[in-house]
């Protein structure tokens, strides 16, 4: 490959022009995306609950013992206590207690998630979806300067990659063109068997030459960037930046480890190797110890932690469920991943049916509340379990629970409606409290029973006065003179 002169002289120098030690962390600011961080935020706790729904399912009765989870809690990232983490989505996870006796009660999946690990069952067992991951492991393997990448590594990738559960049985056998384990599967290694000229292309190459720019080999590529709201640049930034997008554009399928690991064609060799290493992965984001973990094999963890730090508008840095997530900025929309994948698709159903109030029986009552409101809700079950849904709905009443679900479908809708029921009540009794004061007790006297209640008095008011009123007053003075 021939760079044009400017450039072989400037690599010969192995300088930078702008971006160097403590410069970068001065004039780079770091800006908070709201719509990225919800997009982290918002599959929070997803990835333990398909571990638990696994590990359930895996179990020749589909069921286990809540004992079980939480001797396991560590390895299934589960982040609080056991219980309370499957007692948080009803919907997904049914309690009971096994022959309606015992102490320890079991956990079993409900329908609706069964129904949707179907689905995704089919969605591994597509040709088509099988290709797209045999696809990703093959360009990395290919990224990779070895040509090999441990078995390790790839499962702490696992969930990024969209690879299945045992993919060294399932998938792996089934590309011996592409690919093969070297050595045991614990400490063995995956390797590359036939190079792809095809697939060695990255994204930013693919959409260049399909954009008709007549892109070739080792020409300036600008990487897509999106500022986010309230990002400033001033003008040094701005100059270094836009040289450095002209600089030559070196595939991340090239070894370029030759480069001065301080200089900018390196740290835009670096991204270039980001960028396409997330563009392989279901989400378009990963955590940062996964993918410094990867950056370490590869030999350039210490250039990926540079780049996060230079190109802020490149690649987002998300802090918000406890650990740090690297995201791709052009892969998202207001929040909202742009590519249609089937896994993604899966895993949002996975998503929407975690936060969907479940709306059957009770086998273990977890509800909460005063004795008082339990009562209400027992004696207003008869009374509410004719009305119609809709108009819990429209009155803006949203019903949550907590605990266990039962089989009986019916119980579990009066239970909504009791707790509708106890709501509307315990409103419209603190409402008509204050004028059952007025009504059972004298005007006087209410005002100044609900004065002591509320811990003030009211300002007196002086009556307005009329001539009837000063004759009357003058006879009582006359009177009691």
């Amino acid at each position: 490959m021939k760079f044009p002169n400017h450039v072989i002289h400037r690599r010969h120098r192995g300088s930078r022009t702008f971006m160097d030690g403590a410069a970068a962390t001065t004039a780079i600011k770091f800006v908070r995306d709201r719509g990225l961080d919800h997009a982290v935020e918002r599959e929070k706790n997803l990835r333990p609950l398909l571990s638990v729904k696994n590990l359930i399912k895996s179990e020749p009765s589909k069921s286990l013992p809540i004992s079980i989870i939480a001797q396991n809690k560590d390895t299934l990232k589960i982040p609080s206590r056991p219980i309370e983490f499957i007692r948080k989505y009803p919907s997904v996870f049914h309690e009971f207690l096994p022959g309606g006796i015992g102490i320890h009660p079991y956990i079993k999946l409900t329908q609706e998630v069964l129904d949707i690990d179907a689905d995704e069952h089919l969605v591994y067992e597509s040709d088509s979806y099988r290709q797209l991951v045999a696809n990703r492991l093959l360009k990395l393997l290919m990224i990779s300067r070895m040509n090999k990448i441990p078995i390790n590594i790839l499962d702490k990738l696992k969930w990024d990659l969209g690879l299945p559960q045992n993919y060294l049985k399932t998938l792996v056998p089934d590309f011996p063109d592409c690919f093969r384990v070297v050595g045991s599967n614990e400490s063995g290694q995956l390797e590359l068997v036939c190079r792809s000229d095809e697939l060695a292309v990255s994204i930013l190459e693919k959409k260049a030459m399909e954009g008709g720019s007549g892109y070739s080999k080792g020409m300036p590529l600008a990487f897509p960037v999106k500022f986010s709201k309230g990002f400033e640049m001033d003008k040094k930034v701005k100059k270094w930046w836009d040289d450095w997008q002209k600089l030559p554009y070196v595939s991340p399928y090239e070894n370029a480890l030759h480069l001065s690991p301080k200089t900018d064609e390196s740290d835009k060799w670096a991204a270039a190797v980001l960028h396409e290493i997330l563009n392989l992965f279901v989400a378009k984001k990963a955590e940062r110890d996964d993918v410094l973990c990867i950056g370490e094999y590869l030999g350039i963890r210490s250039r990926f932690k540079r780049v996060l730090l230079h190109h802020p508008h490149i690649f987002y840095l998300s802090s918000k469920i406890g650990t740090y997530t690297v995201v791709l900025k052009e892969a998202y929309k207001r929040g909202l991943l742009i590519e249609n994948n089937p896994l993604m698709n899966i895993r949002n159903r996975y998503l929407h049916l975690m936060h969907t109030v479940k709306e059957h029986g009770k086998d273990i009552s977890m509800s909460t509340g005063t004795n008082q409101e339990k009562k209400a809700a027992s004696n207003a079950s008869k009374k509410e379990a004719g009305d119609d849904d809709s108009e819990e709905e429209n009155n803006g009443l949203s019903v949550t629970f907590s605990g266990s679900e039962t089989e009986n479908g019916d119980s579990g809708r009066r239970g909504s409606r009791e707790a509708v029921a106890v709501s509307r009540r315990t409103t419209t009794r603190s409402k008509r409290k204050n004028g059952d004061l007025k009504t059972h007790l004298g005007d006087g006297e209410g005002e100044r029973a609900m004065g002591r209640r509320h811990s003030r008095t009211k300002p007196k008011v002086p009556q307005p006065l009329n001539a009837s009123t000063n004759v009357h007053r003058r006879s009582q003075q006359r009177s009691s003179s």
